[in-house]
């Protein structure tokens, strides 16, 4: 059969040569690993003898001294000279080694076995297309290591090849050439270092007894668990099988089936039979039945306990401690969020909306993943306010989830559309006011990111360029916001009942899609004629900056409190009576619209008042210490150490680590910051490990 690694045109195609092979012939390679081979002179002679080894259906070999190449068991010849170099691709995504040339993975089976004393997963990934394929196809993976790549009928090798060298922000393409095969079987394993997987020790859980480990696959991280196809253009469904120990339980974004024994043969050559079926482990079995793109892919493995909230809501989380009893009462309006949100963009399409709260090392606020959204434990804050956090997860279940960007350079129509939505549902469950204090911390936010990328204002654009940069580095508020400034602008041209309409049609059009800003703004006029001779659409997506026709909120609460904010400025602390019945958010608004360079006596005496260094509220008391070390008052240090020794959340490391250390002048501030992240390090996620190191290494 015609085995191709080299397909451009179709015409340097790998021959197998047919047995028996000369006996003084040596095949030695790993499993499925194809590299050249070297022949003797003597051996050219019976080997390139076309009718009698080379399989009888292929065409002659046209070239008087064919190259050689081996794999385990097998030897092909080649007219090309090298015929593992990969043709020019035809990238998909700047983030991916996915081909356009190539068909897109459908399904994938997964089985995969914990091994917390090593802090691995043993696995293999069957891997289906929607038709039989001829030729290569690429997968991206990053940390893994590849024992074999197999025909899962006859479990025969199939030639692959995984790049020697590693994209500094893509990793390794794994090339598999196919012949007329729409499945094909990966074993692999996971490396410690994967940068979607957290290993938390015992000490580092709230219960302190057993390990926990999960995962945060967004941006382009799955690689890093799995090989796949990892761009959100490429989506999937899967099913899942995960052999953990018997005392732990595991949670993932999908239906879950069975917890049972494990099984005889049903490994998938992820592991020996033996060590799948061993003393003390369990299966736990799941599918999720709607294609989503790789980066939703989310499991969680460890002490786990569950309350139910509402008819379509359990929240789970450490079943030590008492984190489970105040995220129940946190989020126990969840239900009347969803009713909310299909009232306004139609049917919610999951079945499940459930919530699992991670330990504090949890990089984000919280991620959309399908049937259940991960959030960190510092959105609990005891008067329900964190339940904005869950609105803005729940919203993604139809911009993010059911509609979804085709790649990172367009990851505003994910972002923007979910913030716009997230504050809807606001707005109809906790008012109108608290819906304009999101929008003016939002815009806050906004314009301290149009500082951020001063240098670099490609990233204050919409629809960026992101090619060769890693897009955890250059997360940002600008998506979010600028965003939601957008379909805002939209919203006041053409009233929102028009609006509410327009979006229902979308997401009814697009839904389980990838698109790109071409194919929204293409929508958009289609559906609103004439919006471009209203709106500029190529400025507000294509261009840097802040449109002018961008705006603040307008409200008495939000006016009330940037007027109280300037008045700090000449001097004047807000009394008591004016902040009686503040909560977070108005807080959080006040000290976001004070001046980076107030003096540090006027921040010690607000906080003599007021005490929020020591907050509940990590969004408070975040905005607070940026504040005090930019103000050069070391009063608050301790704070700082412990909040960042605390908590894992790259919304409160990224600008108190940068804080620390930007500008001239902070050889103290420095050296204090680079001891706590050498001490916390550890306890961080691997994604928020690489941005500290990216903010430490660009000031020190």
């Amino acid at each position: 059969m015609l085995l191709s690694l080299y397909l451009q045109k179709r015409q340097f195609p790998l021959y197998p040569v047919k047995s028996p092979l000369p006996p003084n012939l040596k095949l030695q390679s790993k499993s499925g690993q194809i590299r050249p081979l070297t022949l003797p002179q003597d051996l050219y002679d019976p080997l390139i003898d076309y009718k009698s080894n080379i399989d009888s259906h292929t065409l002659p070999l046209k070239c008087s001294k064919p190259a050689a190449y081996v794999t385990t068991h097998s030897l092909y010849l080649s007219c090309n000279p090298n015929p593992l170099t990969p043709p020019p691709m035809a990238p998909i995504d700047p983030h991916s080694f996915t081909d356009s040339s190539h068909p897109l993975a459908t399904h994938i089976s997964l089985s995969l076995y914990f091994d917390f004393s090593s802090s691995t997963i043993l696995a293999s990934a069957l891997l289906s297309l929607s038709s039989p394929h001829s030729g290569p196809i690429s997968l991206d993976a990053r940390s893994l290591s590849i024992s074999a790549v197999l025909n899962p009928q006859t479990l025969s090798p199939l030639p692959f090849s995984l790049s020697s060298t590693t994209d500094p922000v893509k990793g390794q393409s794994l090339t598999v050439s196919l012949s007329n095969l729409s499945q094909f079987l990966i074993v692999f394993s996971t490396s410690p270092s994967s940068s979607a997987l957290q290993w938390l020790s015992p000490p580092q859980t709230f219960g302190k007894t057993f390990p926990f480990v999960y995962t945060q696959c967004q941006a382009i991280h799955a690689r890093s668990i799995f090989p796949c196809q990892d761009t959100p253009a490429a989506r999937i469904r899967y099913s899942a099988r995960l052999n953990v120990p018997r005392q732990l339980a595991a949670v993932m974004a999908a239906r879950h089936v069975d917890r049972r024994p494990p099984a005889s043969g049903e490994a998938v050559m992820a592991c020996d039979d033996a060590i799948w079926c061993g003393e003390g482990r369990v299966v736990e079995e799941f599918v999720m039945e709607q294609s989503i793109p790789p980066y939703l892919f989310a499991f969680a493995v460890g002490e786990i306990g569950s309350r139910e909230v509402g008819p379509r809501t359990r929240v789970y989380a450490e079943a030590a401690g008492e984190v489970l009893d105040a995220a129940s009462r946190e989020f126990a309006g969840t239900d009347e969020m969803i009713r909310v949100g299909e009232r306004l963009f139609g049917a919610y399409e999951w079945e499940r909306f459930d919530l699992l709260v991670l330990p504090p090392s949890f990089p984000y606020g919280g991620m959309e993943n399908p049937r259940m959204v991960f959030l960190t434990p510092t959105v609990i804050k005891g008067d329900a306010s964190g339940g904005q956090v869950v609105a803005h997860e729940l919203a993604h279940s139809w911009t993010g989830n059911l509609i979804t960007n085709k790649t990172n350079d367009h990851f505003w129509l994910n972002e923007g559309f979910t913030t716009y939505a997230e504050r809807r549902i606001v707005e109809a469950v906790q008012g109108e006011d608290i819906a304009a204090l999101n929008i003016g911390i939002g815009w806050r936010g906004l314009v301290e990111e149009m500082e951020r990328f001063k240098d670099n204002m490609e990233f204050t654009k919409l629809k960026t360029n992101q090619e060769g940069v890693d897009p955890d580095d250059v997360y940002s508020q600008v998506p979010y916001e600028k965003g939601f400034q957008f379909l805002w602008r939209i919203e006041r041209q053409i009233g929102r009942p028009a609006f509410d309409e327009f979006l229902k049609k979308y997401i009814a059009t697009f839904k389980f899609q990838s698109i790109d800003t071409d194919m929204f703004l293409n929508f958009l006029k289609a559906n609103v004629p004439g919006i471009e001779n209203e709106i500029d659409l190529e400025l507000w997506t294509e261009g840097t900056g802040i449109p002018s026709d961008a705006m603040e909120p307008v409200s008495n609460i939000y006016a009330k409190i940037v007027s109280l904010a300037n008045e700090f400025k000449l001097g004047r602390m807000p009394r008591e009576d004016e902040v009686a019945d503040w909560r977070g958010q108005e807080w959080e608004l006040y000290l976001e619209n004070l001046p980076k360079s107030v003096e540090a006596s006027q921040l010690s005496a607000l906080d003599a008042c007021y005490r929020l260094a020591e907050s509940k509220d990590y969004e408070v008391k975040v905005a607070f210490l940026q504040l005090a070390i930019s103000s050069g008052c070391r009063d608050h240090h301790s704070e700082v150490e412990r909040t960042l020794k605390e908590v894992g959340r790259m919304k409160y490391l990224r600008p108190l680590y940068t804080a620390l250390v930007q500008g001239s002048g902070k050889e103290e501030e420095k050296i204090f910051a680079k001891r706590i992240f050498l001490e916390a390090r550890d306890c961080y996620h691997p994604i928020a490990q690489g941005v500290v190191e990216s903010i430490l290494s660009k000031h020190l």
